[in-house]
């Protein structure tokens, strides 16, 4: 699939959708756009620019943070979703390298650790135009029972 298409299949078994359109409006002004979802590694990108500037003309770092969140947090719950689980950011630290006015970033998030209460994921953001790196976070989340389900084992 190609990195300018958002992603058309369905979401991995048990998530619910994950694309933009089905966000909340916070998660949709950060433009971040799938294109490969799986337990393992969730890529995507987002155009940024103007929408999310702070009054100084540069991307916001929320932005990043909320990206980088998002990212890991699908991941993680696609990784423990067939055991009627969903993941639950607990922590994000998030590294800012380089200021960005405007432009494409590249979105790539793998896990350091999954295990069956807790994951740690990195996330890397970086410039499409030239591949460096703008920020990269490392979140843990929490495996939790979807509400109103239960909990398979495994």
């Amino acid at each position: 699939m190609s990195a300018e298409q958002p992603r058309t299949d369905r979401p991995p078994v048990g998530m619910p959708a994950v694309d933009l359109a089905s966000s909340s409006r916070f998660t949709a002004a950060t433009g971040f756009e799938l294109t490969d979802v799986s337990g393992t590694r969730v890529t995507g990108w987002a155009e940024l620019g103007p929408d999310q500037h702070t009054p100084w003309g540069v991307v916001h770092g929320g932005v990043y943070c909320s990206i980088i969140e998002s990212a890991a947090s699908i991941g993680a719950s696609a990784s423990v979703a067939p055991h009627g689980k969903f993941s639950v950011g607990v922590n994000n630290n998030t590294d800012f390298i380089r200021a960005m006015t405007a432009g494409r970033i590249d979105v790539v998030a793998e896990p350091i650790q999954q295990g069956r209460t807790q994951q740690l994921w990195q996330v890397l953001l970086t410039r499409a135009e030239d591949g460096k790196l703008v920020a990269r976070g490392q979140v843990r989340l929490q495996n939790v029972v979807v509400p109103g389900g239960a909990a398979q084992r495994g």
